[in-house]
Parts: structure tokens; sequence; C-alpha cells
């Protein structure tokens, strides 16, 4: 560190530069009595507390302001750019992330006076797909409406953030089963987008039963039938197990057998499992390839599903609160309350 301009301090011959000891941080965690704790983060002139006993918070702004002569402002109303929509007591939450009466649609509905704001909203919620998979299909459904956001797609925005405060303690749950086998849920949403009619499609991979990979995303093509959507969606899912399985090869644990992808199409299942090219599967022969060499080589065996336990609906549309929260418990993505004697045990339903 640098002394600061105007203040000096002399060199003795044999002391050679000086630098500056740092004696105190103000950037750390603040722990309390118990369980409780105090985040202390510093930006710039700016100091945000936050915590879970408000009396350790009064506390540390008393001897902050002891030192320092701080100025309270109040509750936190925007951080990072973002304002804060949700943290206000007098909000409902809501069960699922969006919606169901409502159908979003490019440019419908009137122009927003910020777009910034709703840009900056989908891109810290992109951030948080990272650990939370139940809002994947909301956020790149959202995403879409980036260039030219109206309220309609904003009211989306702070719905889902109503959602996110009722479910502020969900998370992903991996137990300690030394089982690594492999199983995998693909599925599609034919036409989904009203104004492209682009498909949206979506898969998930558990390792041991707990969830580790998902996506959900819209793909740049038109699919002509319901089949050919469905089978796509499976190729993406076989590409994501090549990679994972020869992951797991390099990292000493092979599989020891073929990977269960499970799809509710059995016209897809059909295609992958008929070795004759049909004058109507031409145009995806690229992805029938790549399916039935990986199914020739034993890598996956396709298995089918039924749509009430494709647990991939999730990442392709979005579901009512009942069918929803039931496909997160399956996929291991809830609060630590419904765990029960410790970690590795977990509530499932049977099926």
């Amino acid at each position: 560190m640098k002394l600061p301009p105007g203040y000096s301090v002399p060199l003795t011959s044999n002391s050679g530069q000086l630098v500056c000891k740092l004696q105190k941080s103000l950037y750390g965690l603040r722990q309390g009595s118990g369980d409780s704790f105090v985040v202390l983060a510093v930006y710039v002139d700016d100091i945000i507390l936050t915590g879970t006993d408000s009396t350790e918070i009064s506390a540390l702004k008393s001897f902050l302001h002891q030192q320092f002569r701080i100025k309270d402002l109040g509750s936190l109303s925007y951080f990072l750019g973002i304002e804060v929509l949700y943290s206000s007591t007098d909000v409902s939450s809501v069960l699922c992330p969006l919606d169901l009466n409502v159908k979003l649609k490019a440019n419908e509905g009137d122009p927003l006076l910020k777009p910034e704001l709703y840009r900056s909203l989908i891109g810290k919620l992109n951030f948080l797909t990272h650990t939370r998979p139940d809002i994947s299909y909301a956020v790149q459904h959202l995403s879409q409406f980036m260039q030219s956001p109206c309220l309609p797609h904003m009211s989306a925005g702070l719905h889902l953030l109503r959602y996110l405060k009722g479910t502020s303690e969900h998370g992903i749950f991996f137990n300690a089963s030394p089982d690594l086998s492999i199983s995998a849920f693909c599925d599609s949403d034919w036409a989904a987008c009203p104004d492209t009619r682009r498909y949206v499609s979506g898969y998930c991979v558990l390792l041991g039963g707990s969830l580790v990979v998902w996506k959900s995303k819209k793909q740049p093509i038109v699919s002509m039938c319901s089949a050919e959507a469905e089978y796509r969606a499976m190729s993406k899912g076989v590409a994501e197990l090549t990679w994972l399985s020869r992951l797991l090869t390099d990292l000493g644990l092979p599989c020891s057998s073929s990977i269960p992808l499970f799809c509710d199409s059995q016209a897809a299942i059909h295609i992958a499992r008929n070795p004759v090219f049909h004058e109507r599967t031409k145009h995806i022969e690229l992805d029938c390839h790549l399916v039935r060499t990986k199914l020739a080589e034993g890598l996956i065996h396709l298995v089918h599903t039924s749509s009430s336990t494709q647990l991939a609906d999730l990442f392709t549309k979005p579901l009512p609160g009942a069918a929803h929260h039931g496909f997160l418990l399956k996929l291991g993505v809830f609060p630590p309350s419904n765990l029960k004697g410790g970690v590795g045990v977990i509530e499932r339903s049977p099926d």
C-alpha cells in the first residue's frame, strides 16, 4: 500500500522502503452468539450490513458510528444496480416461477421507460440458475425479451422475485450414498414460442440420485413435428451424457452399465431404435446418428416414462404449483427443513 498524499515518514539509512501494515479489516464476518451472524461489506464509501440477528446488527452500527461517524440510510433499496423489490414483508410469495395464465409475447404491452432495469434484473437472475434449477425455464423465457422489454415482461420478472421470496431457503441436496449410477431425463415443448414457433428443450442428469446437470434452452430451429423436437432434445441429453461418462472415466469412476435415458415420447424412442431412415426423418439424420451410435455402443438405453414422472418437464414449460414442487422434491431441491435425521436422509415420493 502506498502512503496517502501529504503524509511522509522520514526514512533511516537502514530501514529501506516502508509499507503500511493493515491493523483491521472492515470487510468480513462478525460472528454473534449461537448460530447468528452479521456480514459487513464495504463498497467504496457505502457499507451494507446483513445478518440473522438484529441486535448484533444494531451493536455493530453503534460501534462503527463511534469510530467513523456513519449515517444510517435505513433498509437496503438497491444492490449492484438492481432494486430490492422482494425484501419487503408485505409482498406475498407465489407457488410457481411463472404465472400459468399469462402468455408472454415480444413487443406486447407498453414499453418500459427504463429497459435497463429489466435487463439488470434478468442478468442477475441468470447467475442464480447455477444453484436454482427450478427457475431455469423462467429465466431463459424472460431472457428472450431483453431487447425491447414491456410492462408484461417486467410483471413476470417481479412474479419470479415473489416466487424466490417464498423459496429463499431452497437448495440442491447431495446425498451421502456411495452409489454413483447415472440417470437422465430429456423432454421438449414443441412450437413453444408464439413468436417464432421454435421449441424448448430441456434435460437433467442425476448422479447417485443427486441433481448435477440441468439445461433449459429455446432451440434456434423450427421442428416439423413433436417427435422431431423430442428426438432433438434426446440428442442434446445424449451429448451431455457422453461428456459426463468420459469425465467420470478420467476420474477413475467408469460407468459400469448403460445409462437410462427417460423420454416420454414413444415416437422418438422408436426412431432411435429403428435402423432404417425414412423420408420424414432424413432432416434429423445427424441427431439420429449420434443417438443410435451411443445406443449401439451401450452407453445409454432408452426408457419410456409418462408425462407425470418426466422430471425434465420442469425445464421446458411452466407447471402448476403441485406438479412444480413435486418435481423439485424428486430432484432434491428443497429447504433444509425437509431433511430428517441428518445428511443422507430424504423424503421422496414412491415414483
